[in-house]
């Protein structure tokens, strides 16, 4: 396949911030010829990349050992469902403004004491003529400190089916009522937070699809956070691949782990990422030729947190009794039990290992669910 002109165009964004050019921030030039969100239309601040390209452009950014020129859940899990769901107007006014990074958006989706049952939230839109007021409280919501916008579910029809009754707004975080307290991990991490909610006042221009009818979008929105999630597969074996890794704490003099059995685990691990990879690969391609990914994304995110945790595992293990000391850290700066506590969380967020294998089950293998 043909490398576009574009990922030319990157690539030299990308060598010019190694040389340490004066001026532009090298996320700004990115944004300004679309490689922010390179998949988007360009009248919302993309590229306008088409599929195929789009696969190729990220096989250049790992080939170069190039970051994401720009990493946000505006551009992960909104932008998508805006493109698909939004009015021209909402896609106006808050795409570019993703685009550019200049909008934090957090996501207010699960509530206390609901677990994985998503529908059952007891947050609350009262429409009040031209907005909405919502009251309620949000748990889990990744750095809504720092937010400046919030994208939430709130029940707006009590007494429809929980399926039906929900509505997806967009408010600022500024907006009185809102406040948040964050949450401390056992990591000693903590993206997270509470977030109340006190007779927030929402416009109705701020509705993201019909009344009502957010269940949909919400859906759409966590397939895209769970084709995200399972991206992260990709840094099982680029750049510090794990056998290097293992190879460096276990002092491996001539390049070859000395103990056979982690060698073999470790093989497995990356041949297993190396296989998501290629499934990642083959979605992109039916996406290329109209296919959605749909519920079997949830395969991605189930596969990717089994391996995110296999490897740090593994990691742990090389490194023997110094992979339990709190401080200790590989020779790259990676905290090595820290991480490990952090991997934890994979089998969680986006949705429960559980909630993904029911998904599986029910939806795609057709299997009797209780």
């Amino acid at each position: 396949m043909r490398r576009p002109v574009e990922c030319a165009q990157y690539v030299s964004i990308r060598y010019t911030e190694r040389l340490g050019e004066a001026g532009i921030e090298p996320s700004e030039r990115a944004a300004t010829v679309g490689f922010t969100v390179p998949g988007w239309p360009r009248a919302y601040g993309g590229a306008g990349l088409s599929p195929e390209q789009l696969r190729v452009f990220d096989e250049e950014m790992m080939r170069i050992d190039a970051r994401s020129p720009l990493e946000s859940f505006g551009i992960w899990m909104l932008g998508p469902a805006l493109l698909k769901f939004g009015t021209e107007a909402q896609k106006r006014l808050h795409l570019p403004r993703i685009a550019r990074g200049e909008i934090r958006w957090c996501q207010g989706y699960s509530k206390p004491g609901a677990g994985s049952d998503l529908a059952s939230l007891s947050t609350r839109a009262e429409d009040r003529g031209e907005h909405f007021v919502v009251n309620g409280q949000k748990i889990w919501t990744s750095y809504a400190d720092q937010a400046d916008w919030i994208f939430c579910l709130a029940r707006s029809d009590s007494a429809a089916p929980k399926h039906r009754g929900i509505s997806f707004l967009m408010f600022d975080m500024a907006t009185p009522g809102v406040t948040t307290r964050p949450i401390k991990l056992i990591s000693g991490k903590s993206p997270f937070c509470e977030t109340f909610f006190d007779d927030v006042a929402v416009p109705k221009d701020n509705l993201v699809g019909p009344l009502h009818g957010g269940w949909t979008v919400a859906k759409y929105l966590l397939t895209q956070e769970r084709e995200m999630i399972s991206g992260r597969a990709r840094g099982l074996h680029d750049g510090r691949a794990l056998h290097s890794i293992v190879q460096e704490l276990t002092g491996a003099e001539d390049g070859r782990i000395a103990d056979p059995a982690l060698r073999a685990r470790v093989a497995h691990a990356e041949i297993d990422a190396m296989a998501l990879e290629a499934t990642i690969a083959r979605f992109v391609d039916e996406a290329a030729r109209g296919q959605e990914i749909g519920d079997r994304s949830s395969v991605l995110k189930y596969c990717n947190a089994e391996i995110a945790k296999r490897r740090q595992g593994l990691i742990v293990e090389a490194a023997g009794m110094d992979g339990l000391r709190w401080d200790f850290k590989r020779r790259d700066g990676g905290p090595v039990a820290q991480d490990w506590l952090r991997s934890r969380a994979n089998s969680i967020e986006g949705g429960t290992a559980e909630i993904m294998l029911g998904i599986v089950a029910k939806r795609l293998l057709d299997l009797p669910v209780s």
